[in-house]
């Protein structure tokens, strides 16, 4: 099994009850794509570099986890169709 690291950026605005679905939506995909969550991380509230879809600032999550195959596809392609999703990305970890 490979490790990855997710890092995905969600608006900014969102409730404490919406956060908390993101979040879980979030972990439901990673199992979905096979994947088995080992350590989540919640950054808070940062600046952006650039402005997206009109938010300077956003909320930082970064999601350490093991998969086989290539997971990052489909995690991907789940996260951008996901409306309070501003940015994602997906590395594998060497």
């Amino acid at each position: 099994m490979a490790q990855y690291e997710l890092m995905y950026i969600l608006k900014p605005d969102l409730g404490e009850e919406q956060l908390t679905e993101d979040f879980e939506r979030v972990a439901q995909i990673v199992a979905q794509s096979g994947g088995t969550i080992e350590k989540s991380d919640k950054w808070g509230r940062r600046k952006l570099a650039y402005e997206v879809d009109g938010y300077t600032e956003g909320l930082y999550s970064v999601v350490t986890f093991q998969g086989t195959g290539d997971p990052g596809n489909e995690i991907t392609r789940l996260l951008r169709i996901h409306e309070d999703v501003l940015r994602s990305i997906v590395v594998r970890v060497d």
